[in-house]
């Protein structure tokens, strides 16, 4: 169930923190979102509030767009969230645009009403998940006594966990060591942040990938033989998806006799990107060899039936699908660029690529085709350490940590002074 709260006012005076009993019940953390396009970061959080101990913590959810992807998954999951009739700071893919000479003060001027908003919900914590969260609720986290959670899953050269986070978070999270690099040379709040990797299912019911493989190439009326490379991500500029296209055209032509087909699911975020990805496809001459398949949640049985996952993307601070692809054993062929490093050991639970070069990754994905014996160990172990590293609990069990560790500091009168 989800509801809309009236527009309210609030002056500066009705912004200081009210005195509030921290002992008593559970901890009320707020995940506010824009609401628009789901991503990783979208299914990560879903996940941890879903596992939530509800005797120590309360999850508030939070959208400031109700009609869009993120308020159907929601509702998809069971999970019962606000709409806030307020705007926000920064722009997010699928939320429609402020417009007019006075979008950014209304945005401005609503930063009131969200302190108010905490302060109505004696919430304790504000646990941002997007850029645009991250800045627009910071500042009435402040006055509402609340502790800010900054977690940073985007690129390390982000302006805003650079220069904004340090001052604004009571801490910071990030999904890799990657994506935490340049705050932690360029900042003394190295002590104020952690790396928190984020939570997959690791006991989920394994999926038959041979029958997955058959319904994938039955939809598309493809032989059965024929081998299916995945591309599961947003198309994006970071996602180089136009350097899939160009792989699979290197494929084609280092390999004319290899029935091959790589299929590109994802939403489209960039104005125009289908349809300039569509033309590329036909300049390369790849029209029989490439299929964009849209948007598809669950993905678990579409990446199940690829032979490989191709991860193209280039400084991804730590990206789900090729975890997701881990505990799938569907074998995962990167660029060797920003959190793949980290999660990939070349030749033991992963291939890597040279970065940008469609010719290095198309070999390296035909070599690995060629090799079924190689393909099957590496996806054995890639799956055996997906598990270990990477569960849900481990997830939940590390961010409750850092919640108490903020209630504590409440409780002893620690605040970040700005």
């Amino acid at each position: 169930m989800d509801q809309v709260l009236p527009a309210f006012s609030a002056s500066p005076s009705d912004a200081r923190p009210a005195p509030r009993d921290i002992c008593a019940g559970p901890a009320r953390i707020c995940f506010p979102f824009a609401g628009g396009v789901v991503g990783g970061s979208h299914i990560s959080t879903l996940k941890l509030i879903q596992r939530l101990d509800r005797t120590q913590f309360t999850p508030l959810i939070v959208l400031h767009h109700g009609a869009g992807q993120c308020a159907e998954l929601l509702r998809k999951e069971g999970l019962e969230f606000i709409t806030l009739p307020r705007r926000f700071l920064g722009k997010s893919s699928g939320v429609p645009p402020l417009e007019g000479g006075r979008a950014l003060m209304s945005a401005l001027t609503d930063q009131w009403s969200l302190c108010r908003f905490l302060k109505s919900h004696d919430v304790r914590i504000v646990h941002t998940n997007e850029g645009p969260m991250h800045i627009s609720w910071a500042l009435p986290a402040r006055l509402a006594g609340a502790k800010l959670l900054w977690h940073h899953r985007g690129t390390s050269k982000a302006r805003g966990v650079r220069y904004i986070a340090p001052f604004a978070a009571n801490r910071i999270v990030g999904v890799s060591a990657f994506a935490l690099s340049e705050v932690r040379r360029i900042t003394a709040a190295a002590r104020e942040t952690a790396v928190v990797y984020s939570p997959f299912d690791t006991h989920c019911e394994p999926i038959d990938r041979a029958e997955a493989h058959h319904r994938l190439t039955s939809e598309l009326g493809l032989d059965p033989a024929t081998r299916l490379i995945g591309f599961f991500g947003n198309l994006v500029g970071s996602k180089r998806p136009d350097m899939f296209i160009d792989m699979m055209a290197c494929v084609a032509r280092m390999r004319p006799d290899l029935p091959v087909v790589g299929l590109m699911f994802g939403s489209p975020l960039i104005d125009g990107i289908e349809a300039r990805l569509r033309q590329r496809i036909e300049a390369q001459g790849v029209a029989a060899q490439v299929r964009l398949m849209g948007f598809r949640y669950p993905s678990e049985r579409f990446m199940a039936g690829c032979d490989i996952h191709a991860v193209t993307a280039v400084g991804e601070p730590f990206g789900r699908t090729l975890i997701e692809a881990m505990l799938l054993r569907t074998p995962v062929v990167a660029a060797a660029s920003g959190g793949n490093l980290e999660a990939i050991e070349d030749g033991v639970n992963g291939l890597l690529a040279k970065v940008d070069d469609p010719d290095a990754m198309a070999s390296t994905l035909i070599s690995l085709l060629d090799s079924p014996e190689q393909a099957a160990r590496i996806a054995a172990t890639a799956a055996a350490q997906a598990v270990e590293r990477y569960g849900v609990d481990r997830h939940v069990t590390e961010i409750s940590a850092i919640y108490r560790s903020l209630l504590a500091d409440e409780r002893q009168g620690k605040h970040k002074s700005w």
